[in-house]
């Protein structure tokens, strides 16, 4: 099953030419990628990827088509029929929340330990992000198993007390956005912020946008096909 996302900015240059640290700071998920390649974007972090990769005997091009699969393409999914929407819902936001939120919580983790004494440390960040991750991953395996199946199956289903619930869940995961802003001041970075910081607040920014564009396009879009007369 495949799809398209939403655009990401292109780079400014191949990625084998710019720093770790750089490509960290500015593309949601390299640090993953990097770590699983064990490569340093924090203290190493001014070293280009083709040096780094060298030095770990990678092959730079298998570590720029891991990044470059985080850069998704164009789609109008509104204008998507019933299953392809769905589709699209479940790798462009089922599929990346649970690839980002851990990566998130390990960021968060060393942030908060490192800059302990830092006043401006989210201080708490990385339990909200696992208590969300888990409320999160509850809430889609009820799409995914039961709402999603219904819709697909029959477009007439009767599923508006699943969708009243699914809207409810929402509304909690907007509070926990909001929780995240209060924790991180409106992801305002310090003086001086380390590029593990700088990440982490780039990869929340993401996950920010992205769950509210998840939200808007069950709550707009697909939900009110099911709760007319009839489904599109």
């Amino acid at each position: 099953m495949t799809s398209q996302c939403q655009p990401a900015a292109a780079p400014a240059a191949p990625f084998r030419d710019r720093a770790l640290g750089e490509i960290a700071a500015s593309l949601p998920g390299a640090t993953a990628v990097f770590r699983h390649h064990r490569l340093d974007f924090c203290c190493g972090g001014d070293v280009p990827l083709d040096q780094a990769a060298a030095r770990r005997g990678v092959d730079p091009a298998v570590i720029e088509a891991a990044l470059g699969a985080l850069e998704p393409d164009e789609v109008n999914a509104a204008d998507l029929p019933t299953d392809a929407l769905i589709d699209h819902i479940l790798v462009c936001y089922h599929e990346a929340h649970r690839r980002d939120l851990p990566e998130l919580i390990l960021l968060a983790r060393k942030v908060e330990a490192v800059h302990a004494a830092n006043p401006a440390v989210p201080a708490g960040l990385a339990d909200l992000l696992r208590e969300m991750a888990g409320v999160l991953e509850m809430h889609m395996k009820k799409e995914e198993l039961i709402l999603f199946p219904a819709m697909r199956h029959n477009p007439q289903a009767l599923v508006a007390q699943p969708i009243r619930q699914m809207r409810h869940e929402h509304d909690d995961h907007g509070e926990a956005l909001r929780q995240i802003e209060a924790i991180t001041g409106g992801l305002v970075l310090p003086q001086g912020a380390c590029r593990s910081w700088q990440a982490l607040y780039l990869g929340l920014g993401h996950l920010m946008g992205e769950l509210m564009e998840h939200i808007h396009l069950e709550n707009n879009v697909l939900f009110p096909r099911f709760e007319g007369e009839a489904a599109l």
